[in-house]
């Protein structure tokens, strides 16, 4: 299924515009620091940041959805394996956003398709200290 990205909402979040529907998709084993509330702990919990990732990642972006055995979460949010396509190569958001230590790996079964990439992405990233994994 392939759409334009046309908001993102947070680190694990986006609207995707899929010909006259417009999706709210949530990413597929991934888990993003929320976005602060007025008043919240916006540098320590990182959710402005992994944001400011997933925007520059995916935003105004043709995607293709990728879908897994369950198509929709208890809010009816689509979830989806999201592909964009950037730097002459196609990449995976969920992972890239893990691989740049900006989400960490939540596995919700019986989407699983990818788990084992995602985790090896993870330790990748936190060995490294990539993004919030670098914060003390």
């Amino acid at each position: 299924m392939k759409g334009r990205v046309v908001w993102v909402v947070d680190g694990d979040t986006i609207h995707v515009r899929v010909g006259p529907r417009l999706e709210k998709v949530r990413y597929i084993g991934v888990n993003a620091p929320e976005i602060p509330h007025p008043g919240a702990r916006a540098r320590r919990d990182g959710g402005a940041q992994a944001f400011d990732v997933n925007r520059r990642l995916v935003d105004g972006r043709g995607v293709s959805l990728q879908l897994d055995l369950q198509h929709r979460d208890v809010y009816g949010r689509l979830l989806a394996y999201v592909w964009v396509q950037h730097a002459r190569r196609r990449v995976m958001a969920n992972a890239e956003m893990i691989r740049r230590g900006y989400a960490q790996v939540m596995t919700i079964p019986p989407n699983v398709t990818y788990q084992e990439r995602l985790l090896k992405l993870q330790r990748q990233a936190r060995d490294a200290r990539r993004g919030l994994w670098g914060r003390s």
